[in-house]
């Protein structure tokens, strides 16, 4: 007979939260979870947040066929935004927290909905597939940093230069209004639109983010766990 596993405990984080809307944003989600009703749980807010990717995504697809749909997307990032952002404040405001559990279900969440969100992008008519790539290989490059860091130095970090996945958020939706209001322009460099700079420069910036932040992590480590002197 299988033996059930011993529970592991899990350290709790210290998190890193920085970003411009921080505090206006924590107000408001701790007046929504004193309000929420009690059938309104964590799980189905993660679940939510998903299905708000999902909407996104098929806006942005189905914008090949007319700009309007691009509506969809702006609400799919509403819908999005209210799901991640109140499943884990929901969970520690009633004192429910599933700290194993919540965290690896909500970062699972996060890559499958960032892939989503980008695929759409890519899949519209406004930005070529292989530069949103290249915006996702950025955002998880830096997704795998912070899980990495929450994992040798006890610290989740939400923000970078002042930004947060909100701020990501409403960048994306001003984004996407001026896809509505400006159409399909290649620009001045062919098949390359101004969309195209926008969102790859946006992931060349979180792969050079990725890489400073892997250096100043490691000069961390290194000097909370010197080279040991060789034996003799």
């Amino acid at each position: 007979m299988l033996k059930r596993p011993e529970p592991v405990e899990c350290e709790p984080l210290t998190r890193i939260q920085h970003n411009l809307l921080a505090r206006s944003e924590r107000r408001l989600l701790n007046h929504l979870c004193a309000n929420a009703p009690a059938w309104v749980t964590p799980d189905k807010l993660t679940t939510l947040g998903v299905i708000g990717a999902v909407v996104t995504f098929l806006g942005y697809v189905l914008s090949n066929f007319s700009p309007a749909w691009l509506m969809l997307a702006i609400v799919g990032y509403a819908v999005q935004w209210f799901g991640d952002s109140m499943d884990g404040s929901l969970a520690r405001f009633r004192k429910i927290e599933r700290p194993r559990f919540g965290y690896f279900i909500d970062h699972s969440c996060d890559g499958l909905t960032t892939l989503l969100i980008l695929a759409g992008i890519g899949f519209s008519p406004y930005v070529r597939l292989d530069v949103a790539l290249i915006a996702l290989g950025g955002y998880l490059l830096l997704s795998i940093h912070a899980y990495l860091a929450a994992r040798v130095l006890g610290e989740l970090k939400l923000s970078y230069l002042n930004a947060g996945p909100t701020e990501l958020r409403f960048a994306l939706i001003a984004m996407t209004i001026a896809m509505m209001a400006l159409g399909e322009h290649p620009g001045l460099f062919g098949p390359v639109s101004g969309f195209d700079l926008l969102v790859g420069g946006v992931g060349i910036a979180l792969m050079s983010l990725f890489v400073i932040q892997t250096l100043v992590t490691a000069r961390r480590l290194a000097a909370l766990e010197p080279t040991p002197p060789p034996r003799t």
